[in-house]
């Protein structure tokens, strides 16, 4: 008699854990390379154009932060798997006719860079729910195709952000010009990392360091990371919408 083995969402299951497993290797190693305490830095899952399914496959393995960019997906995503305890980040650009979605839906928002999107999510924010978590996008490469508020106009952002009730500053997020030159990802987050360190000077409290994807991971740990984005590097290729 035949035995049938894993189905294809079991070894999908098992695949992602694995994934995550050699992920967290990764992160230690280059926490002790560097001096840091591997607790100092959390893992956003970027679950973008993945299914349902394999945001429950990391749930199942022990991940709790899930990373989106496309508001209708999200909420989709979201419905699918209300019953589990997750904790949704936005981190695509913000349209100013979506705000009041995301500020229903979700616990974080990383891609904030100007204030009038920030008087809309402070203003939408529904009274029921804790301030909605934000960190302001820092276009450090300067490009112009990319979003994200110039250095020298953060803190004026960051005392507007500050004081919207329904909205509590985090911290920063850039997603820096892509470099294989490892010195140069590093001076990238050194600088993102200064402009933190000055906003906390100036008296704010921020916790958040979001910086580092799959391809400069270990450049954003060496230069003080608390929070980084993986998704291929979780999920595997990224599948077309």
């Amino acid at each position: 008699m035949a035995v049938n083995g894993p189905s294809a969402e079991a070894r999908r299951a098992r695949e992602i854990r694995g994934r995550l497993e050699r992920l967290h290797e990764r992160i230690q190693a280059w926490c002790q390379r560097y001096g840091r305490r591997p607790e100092e830095i959390r893992l956003l899952a970027v679950s973008k154009t993945f299914p349902p399914a394999d945001v429950r496959a990391a749930a199942a393995a022990g991940q709790c932060r899930f990373g989106e960019s496309y508001v209708a997906e999200a909420l989709a995503k979201q419905v699918h798997l209300a019953a589990l305890p997750l904790e949704w980040h936005f981190i695509g650009p913000i349209q100013s006719n979506k705000t009041r979605r995301l500020a229903a839906a979700f616990d974080w928002i990383q891609s904030l860079d100007t204030e009038r999107l920030a008087r809309r999510l402070d203003a939408q924010r529904p009274p029921g729910r804790p301030p909605l978590n934000v960190l302001i996008q820092v276009n450090v490469s300067g490009e112009a195709s990319k979003r994200g508020v110039a250095p020298a106009a953060l803190p004026a952002l960051a005392e507007v952000v500050a004081a919207l009730p329904r909205l509590r500053l985090r911290g920063l997020m850039a997603i820096p010009a892509p470099s294989d030159d490892f010195a140069a990802q590093r001076r990238a987050f050194a600088a993102l990392r200064g402009l933190q360190e000055d906003l906390q000077a100036r008296g704010w409290a921020l916790d958040v360091l979001s910086m580092g994807m799959s391809g400069d991971l270990e450049a954003a740990i060496a230069e003080g990371a608390t929070l980084v984005r993986v998704g291929t590097g979780i999920f595997g290729p990224r599948p077309t919408r």
